[in-house]
């Protein structure tokens, strides 16, 4: 018995720390040699594991992949995401969408993000666990922002918030993903401005 309680911290640290080494492999091969090359038995080598071992957590390179991308975004699965809430909802979307634009244009996430999107539009599977764990999430914690600025009056109480997210993060999401123009702070700031000034409750008496 007193084995047994001993050895199983230790095979938890070993297979945390094999995990760790699977996602960074990922992570850096992703980096050398793009998605199209990037392969299961590519990370197993690089790791040092079997490719059983990947295979026995992962069902597919595209789930080792997303999360990479979870660890590398430090904590996405760990409190609520909230966004900032000062009471000025411009300012707030603004800096939102500024730190958005920041992340998708750096070198890091641009890759892993790119190739998770693609494996989402084949994979039902990996599009419902990103569902589930990162982009739900996300859209509530918007949607949570939304509703506070109701609250405040500053948006109309029948607004649609779903539709809402979209109008105010879609652009900026097809705008990278379809390379269709740069991704700066200033689209960013026209993008807060041209949605909100759609979005507030018209005076009354129109």
């Amino acid at each position: 018995m007193t084995t047994q309680r001993r050895a199983t911290p230790n095979a938890a640290r070993r297979n945390q720390a094999s995990r760790q080494a699977i996602l960074t492999a990922a992570f850096d091969l992703l980096q050398e040699v793009g998605y199209a090359k990037l392969s299961v038995e590519g990370i197993a080598a690089r790791a040092g594991v079997g490719k059983q071992t990947i295979y026995r957590w992962w069902p597919s390179k595209g789930a080792v992949i997303f999360d990479a991308f979870l660890m590398l975004s430090e904590g996405a699965e760990g409190e609520p995401p909230v966004l900032p809430d000062t009471g000025d909802l411009e300012a707030d979307l603004t800096a939102v969408l500024r730190a958005t634009v920041a992340e998708l244009n750096d070198p890091r996430y641009d890759q892993p993000m790119r190739a998770l999107a693609t494996e989402i539009a084949h994979d039902p599977e990996l599009a419902a666990a990103y569902a589930e764990r990162l982009d739900g999430p996300l859209k509530e914690a918007k949607r949570q922002r939304l509703r506070s600025a109701q609250r405040a009056g500053q948006l109309a109480e029948d607004l649609d918030l779903d539709v809402a997210v979209e109008m105010i993060w879609g652009p900026v999401l097809n705008r990278w993903l379809q390379r269709t123009g740069p991704l700066t702070a200033d689209y960013t700031d026209r993008v807060v401005t041209t949605a909100l000034n759609g979005l507030r409750p018209r005076p009354s008496g129109r």
